[in-house]
């Protein structure tokens, strides 16, 4: 028979003895880990978060019933079930997701076997993992708040396995945790304001620890920029220094595609330009901030067209701005764009590239392209014969399009004719090249909403959005866009004004008032809280940092100036918390404080007490030394020892050494 699980096991020669955990301990260590584990089951296999519940409530009918552990065997079977079904799941044992599966099988395996208090130490331990590896998913506030609340009682249940046998009341660990999460906290706001930023993260994480990101993509096809109108998920915020620019002219740019293969545009791998893209601003310059949400592409999003880059950040000849890294945090740049600008000359090879067709597909529209050349080759009359042709016939706008064939803007301009903007852009550009115009897709987002709570802007991914460009001699790259001929309410009020059925809009997108609009204002007040959040938080990188710094009045800093004020502001922090502790220990102890004024009395006439030296040693000094003040200080040296020392402290007794050290004249 199995012993039970709280009797010793038997020892062999030489073994250190084993410290048995109680019941109330492992019903600690388990509601800990409980907690810790709760905010990964919506990325847990779906068998995983029930067979860890499950071995939780079997190891808690374990501890409160005094039954046995189970048998080896069964938890080696356990375990081999548990790492097996993770890698049939992942196909791989490494990784942000089948390396977090694994660590919560392994974890619950480790509860079948944990008996002692180094077991339940290195539970605590895997606790913090799993809380650690929440971040990898989510660094929202809320999110932040819960794992906070999880390490408080996962200190909780640390100090309860320590001190398991000194009679703790079921609250007073939680209490003590408590209280030592709020004295860290002055520590971790020196260390987060101080500590030096480097770009980028320090380790390496997981390939896998961003994926799962919604956005736009470096390609465009029928259907891919639809398919994000039903996100109402926020891509960026952005702050305008002054009055924000009317919504028709909020183009945000991204990627910018030229090849074309019969049905899918990509862009040409372009790197930034060494010298700045030459461009003719026109009209006053727009400033502001943009907080952009982690997407995991290097490219940045500005308003047509940028005049200032980021740090490490390039423009290409294209005008998108590329970051020497993905944006895996949320990243807060400033920028300045001109709304009206003349780009420069068109260069033989961009030419090239921006006339590119394949050599077959889509012939009737390209026999409608020669027409209209053959009518007027001006490249201006080709850019209103499009519009024309958009405007004046029976094209819908909408956010579920027929499937096209093979030939896609032959099917989408003769057939179908119910497109969203990227099948619009999509044909003009080939309507263009067809006719002769240079001609490009730009890709990003247009509009936006203003947060009037916050006083700035939310871009959403429902706000993607595609248009064209096309190369115009003495302009340069000029902005088309040929969904607004279409539906010129998209581009002025937004998606949502198009969109005949709101209903068919993710929720926040929407903005016809109605039965839930309180819900859609409470959702915008929170949004303006994670914003805060988002812009001094999860932004907080090193251009940040020294920007802050710098509006404190610190001037320019390095690295080593923040390394000298960060340690020397954990000292004054370490001084000050000393001395308040020995100032409220003093105040709280008049045995102590009478004590010491003795021994400074003392000190003051050549007497002072050494650090080894107990009360009733000074005292015989004291009597050897000075015999007239032998009963005093006797006297005053038994009745400290006896209240320092002894069971009980009357206060006669403390009112009584606090008048006898009031009068020792030495």
């Amino acid at each position: 028979m199995r012993m039970p699980w709280h009797r010793a096991p038997q020892l062999k020669p030489g073994q250190p003895p084993v410290e048995l955990l109680t019941p109330l301990a492992v019903t600690w260590l388990l509601a800990t880990l409980a907690l810790a584990v709760a905010p990964h089951a919506n990325e847990l296999p779906l068998w995983l978060t029930p067979l860890f519940y499950a071995i939780v409530g079997w190891r808690g009918f374990i501890a409160i019933r005094g039954k046995p552990l189970p048998p080896r065997w069964l938890l080696l079977l356990v375990a081999l079930l548990a790492g097996s079904g993770v890698l049939l799941e992942y196909r791989t044992l490494l990784g942000r997701d089948a390396g977090v599966a694994l660590l919560t099988a392994m974890t619950a395996c480790k509860l079948l076997e944990t008996r002692g208090l180094r077991d339940g130490v290195v539970l605590v331990f895997l606790g913090y993992l799993l809380v650690m590896s929440t971040l990898l998913y989510s660094q929202e506030m809320l999110m932040v708040g819960y794992l906070f609340a999880v390490v408080v009682v996962m200190l909780a249940a640390q100090t309860m396995i320590h001190q398991q046998h000194a009679g703790l009341i079921v609250l007073a660990p939680l209490r003590l945790a408590g209280k030592m999460a709020a004295q860290a906290i002055p520590v971790m706001l020196i260390l987060f304001i101080l500590f030096p930023r480097i770009p980028g993260p320090l380790w390496g994480l997981p390939k896998d620890a961003y994926q799962g990101r919604t956005g736009l993509s470096e390609e465009m096809s029928p259907g891919s920029v639809s398919a994000l109108s039903q996100s109402d998920a926020v891509a960026f915020r952005v702050r305008f220094v002054g009055p924000p620019p009317p919504p028709k002219l909020l183009y945000w740019r991204g990627p910018v595609l030229w090849n074309f293969d019969g049905r899918r545009w990509t862009r040409h791998e372009e790197l930034p330009a060494n010298t700045p893209v030459a461009f003719t601003p026109e009209g006053a310059a727009i400033e502001y901030t943009v907080i952009m949400e982690p997407s995991n592409r290097r490219w940045l999003l500005a308003l047509d067209l940028p005049a200032s880059l980021p740090p490490r950040t390039g423009m290409t000849p294209s005008f998108q701005l590329l970051r020497d890294q993905p944006v895996n945090e949320a990243y807060r740049y400033e920028v300045r764009s001109y709304l009206n600008y003349r780009t420069g000359e068109l260069t033989a090879t961009e030419r090239s590239r921006a006339l590119r067709l394949p050599p077959r597909g889509n012939a009737r529209a390209r026999e409608l392209a020669a027409q209209w050349r053959a009518r007027d080759a001006q490249p201006e009359a080709l850019v209103n014969a499009a519009l024309t042709l958009f405007r004046e016939q029976a094209f819908y706008y909408t956010l579920t399009p027929p499937l096209l064939g093979a030939e896609s803007v032959d099917d989408f301009l003769f057939r179908t004719r119910q497109g969203f903007c990227e099948h619009y852009a999509s044909a003009f550009v080939f309507l263009m090249r067809s006719a002769g115009v240079p001609a490009r897709v730009v890709t990003g987002y247009q509009g936006g909403e203003i947060n009037a709570l916050g006083d700035y802007l939310i871009v959403r991914q429902a706000d993607a959005h595609a248009w064209a460009e096309v190369w115009l001699a003495e302009r340069g790259w000029v902005r088309i866009d040929p969904t607004a001929a279409v539906a010129p309410n998209r581009i002025q009020d937004g998606l949502y004004a198009a969109i005949a059925d709101e209903q068919t809009l993710p929720f926040l997108a929407r903005r016809g008032g109605g039965n839930a609009e309180w819900l859609r204002q409470l959702a915008l007040r929170w949004d303006a809280l994670n914003t805060i959040w988002n812009e001094w938080v999860l932004a907080y990188g090193p251009d940040r940092q020294k920007e802050f710094l710098s509006g404190l009045g610190f001037g320019p800093l390095d690295w080593g100036d923040m390394t000298v004020a960060m340690v020397i502001a954990l000292s004054s922090f370490g001084l000050l918390f000393a001395g308040l502790r020995w100032r409220s220990r003093w105040v709280r102890d008049p045995v102590a404080r009478a004590w010491q004024r003795f021994c400074v009395r003392l000190a003051r006439r050549g007497l002072a007490r050494s650090a080894h030296e107990g009360p009733l040693a000074f005292a015989e000094r004291v009597a050897i030394q000075r015999p007239e003040l032998a009963m005093r200080a006797s006297e005053i040296g038994k009745l400290y020892a006896a209240l320092r020392y002894g069971p009980t402290t009357p206060p006669t007794a403390v009112r009584r050494l606090q008048r006898l050290v009031r009068r020792f004249r030495a």
